[in-house]
């Protein structure tokens, strides 16, 4: 008697490498001047501009502005600091497209300040980030298109050569892009999730010489302090680290806020040192490591890793209420600097999730 051969179906689940495009793929080109030109109004950190987490229709330009501002502001109750940035703050705006659009960046410095600027967009394709088209004197303009082909998170920053790359970065000149996949953002196993709020938080370090009393010096113009600022930051030790470029930029009632059962994306970023992102009493549910919205997010993770010169998003389901702190947990740059931020949210106590059983007393 045969025995029948038994054939066995081996299924591979492939959510992502069978569904996804190759990274080698190149768009199809447009003519940009053709297609729907969209003003996007940029807002300070930690707040996004507005946007669609899923792309209505096909690519359009995105209009930005940048404008350069050399002013001074006080970081903490003792330290006053010439910031060079964009827009005014510090960090400069993130900007919001999704992958295909086309961002048009008009870069614009003003005469009343004192040296030159430029932008490198780490989202760019092409030499220097256009950095190179992008070069404007006080008094000047210059505006650059460029095609978003990458879906994720993306540091920019100012690059005007040589040492003073770092110090126009430590200096408050930068921030981030988020190029959103068409289709908006997937969990895990590739379906489709949203989120309720978002915010992003930059680490910045300042590298602020001191006079003999050991008091931080004061100047009277930006380029004045650069060669003592060179010096200091030879240390590779900053005289100050914050989350969005000043003391308390993210606490008591410039906290961020959320509702218990909202799911809230953090886009994380760090122009120069690498951080540690965590959320005391709370995780990350996804963590979009190196920033691409490609990949497969990693999931529950408890700290996630920003390199220098990257963004990073994460997104978590906060499930109970309370004051969370939002911090760098390499913790000497969260307590003893300033590397540390509140989310405050709302909503009813979970006692399955935690619960006092015992309330503290003396012990026996």
């Amino acid at each position: 008697m045969k025995i029948p051969k038994l054939v066995f179906l081996i299924v591979i689940p492939c959510f992502w490498s069978c569904t996804n495009k190759s990274v080698f793929e190149d768009p199809k080109p447009l003519n940009p001047d053709k297609l729907p030109h969209v003003e996007q109004m940029l807002v300070p950190a930690p707040a996004l501009p507005e946007h669609d987490q899923v792309a209505k229709g096909g690519p359009v330009v995105v209009e930005v502005t940048l404008t350069v501002e050399e002013k001074k502001i006080k970081i903490d109750p003792i330290t006053t600091f010439w910031a060079l940035t964009f827009n005014g703050s510090v960090p400069a705006p993130i900007i919001v497209a999704h992958e295909g659009d086309y961002v048009q960046v008009k870069v614009v410095n003003p005469k009343t300040n004192s040296m030159m600027h430029n932008v490198d967009f780490h989202a760019a394709t092409g030499a220097m980030g256009g950095g190179d088209l992008t070069e404007v004197a006080p008094g000047q303009e210059a505006t650059i298109r460029f095609r978003v082909t990458k879906p994720g998170v993306f540091v920019y920053h100012c690059a005007p050569g040589g040492a003073m790359v770092p110090v126009h970065v430590a200096s408050g000149m930068n921030g981030a892009i988020m190029v959103l996949p068409r289709n908006g953002l997937t969990d895990e196993n590739g379906k489709r999730v949203t989120y309720d709020r978002a915010y992003y938080v930059v680490e910045q370090d300042y590298y602020i010489p001191k006079d003999d009393q050991g008091k931080y010096k004061d100047y009277n113009t930006p380029a004045e302090g650069f060669a003592e600022m060179i010096q200091a930051m030879k240390t590779l030790t900053p005289s100050h680290i914050m989350l969005n470029g000043k003391a308390g930029a993210l606490l008591n009632e410039n906290a961020m806020l959320a509702e218990v059962g909202e799911k809230v994306l953090f886009v994380t970023a760090s122009c120069n040192l690498d951080a540690r992102f965590h959320i005391i009493g709370g995780h990350a549910d996804l963590v979009w490591n190196g920033g691409s919205f490609n990949d497969r997010p990693a999931t529950n993770y408890e700290t996630w890793d920003v390199p220098g010169g990257a963004a990073v998003a994460a997104l978590y389901k906060f499930r109970q209420p309370g004051t969370y702190a939002f911090v760098d947990h390499e913790l000497i740059k969260a307590l003893v600097f300033n590397a540390v931020g509140h989310v405050k949210v709302g909503g009813n106590w979970n006692n399955d999730l935690m619960m006092e059983v015992e309330k503290p007393h003396a012990s026996e």
